[in-house]
């Protein structure tokens, strides 16, 4: 292999090497990086550094990736000037021709697979390279620190914009993608994947609406205020619910609900044995109505619609098992 061809492929790999490690240091787990710095792991410290100066990180890449297709370029056209005057003569199309085939290798060689490559490993393949990647870092950090110092001062004199430092801070994206990978970790530990997705649960919970966990109206069995005791009975056996509720008139004016423990005092009427119910809007947040239910000690509540309408159902029981999963209940449907 000629020196000049030994260069070029050189400069695509050094190419290759910057797009990956940028894409997957932005796409990476930065929480579990911190987390495996706290257990000394020499790799995870290193990446914890480049987390702390991410704009010298960037740069350097960005240093890396400018330089090699500088030199990628250079070689390449010289490579490829005699091969195309044999096919023309005319310097503007060769010009066109050699962008046009130097483009097309640095875009699907050096740009694509790689950065496709390092997206779907990002952590390991940050932890992977990460003291070559500390050694590139301190070469090329002169030209950073200069270039980073340039763009810092045209920004602020000259467009007139601020830069402020913020702090490294791990949102609620990195602990769930950190959630999300212990999962998959964790395929063959029944036990542990179920706590880790109660975990995932409890982080989704706050966007579940009300209208999301409840019966829906067609779904919901009620007896008349104006049943006889008998037809109660009859009705918790039949549907083996805890839980019915009341209405008078029609479905839409709730006036609470009954238990089927109730029915051991012998009572003369449904309304004798009839509780209280919540009426909470369908668009109520569920942990709003979980709120609501332990403030106010229900366990039952009419879901209403903008009309005012009966939407739907909610227990207690149905907001929990948004977080835990599915609850048993002895009078449960099969």
């Amino acid at each position: 292999m000629s020196t000049q061809l030994l260069v070029i492929v050189l400069s695509v790999i050094s190419t290759a090497f910057f797009c990956g490690l940028e894409i997957a240091f932005l796409t990476s787990n930065k929480l579990r990086i911190e987390l495996e710095n706290k257990q000394g792991n020499l790799n995870a410290k290193i990446l914890s550094y480049f987390i702390r100066h991410q704009s010298y990180y960037i740069g350097a890449t960005l240093v890396g990736i400018a330089g090699s297709i500088v030199v990628f370029s250079l070689y390449m056209s010289d490579l490829m000037q005699p091969h195309l005057e044999r096919i023309t003569h005319n310097k503007v199309l060769i010009l066109l021709m050699d962008t046009f085939i130097s483009t097309l290798i640095i875009l699907v060689i050096a740009e694509y697979l790689p950065k496709n490559i390092f997206r779907s490993y990002p952590n390991a393949l940050l932890s992977f390279f990460a003291i070559p990647l500390l050694v590139v870092y301190f070469i090329l950090f002169p030209i950073v620190f200069v270039s980073i110092k340039l763009s810092d001062f045209f920004l602020r004199f000259v467009f007139r914009v601020r830069q402020t430092q913020e702090p490294v801070v791990f949102g609620r994206v990195d602990l769930d993608n950190l959630v999300r990978e212990s999962t998959s970790r964790m395929s063959e530990e029944e036990e542990l994947q179920h706590e880790v997705q109660i975990f995932q649960n409890a982080l989704d919970f706050s966007e579940v609406k009300v209208r999301e966990c409840m019966v829906p109206r067609t779904e919901i069995v009620a007896v008349s205020v104006n049943s006889s005791i008998e037809q109660l009975r009859q009705k918790f056996i039949d549907t083996r619910l805890s839980k019915i509720l009341v209405y008078e008139n029609s479905i839409d004016n709730m006036i609470g609900y009954t238990h089927s423990y109730e029915l051991f005092k012998k009572p003369d009427s449904i309304r004798s044995i009839l509780r209280p119910s919540l009426i909470v809007p369908e668009t109520m947040p569920a942990s709003g109505a979980l709120t609501l239910f332990i403030q106010q000690h229900k366990s039952v509540a009419v879901v209403v619609d903008e009309f005012g309408g009966t939407a739907g159902m909610l227990t207690m029981e149905d907001v929990m098992e948004e977080i835990f999963g599915e609850i048993e209940d002895e009078h449960d449907k099969e």
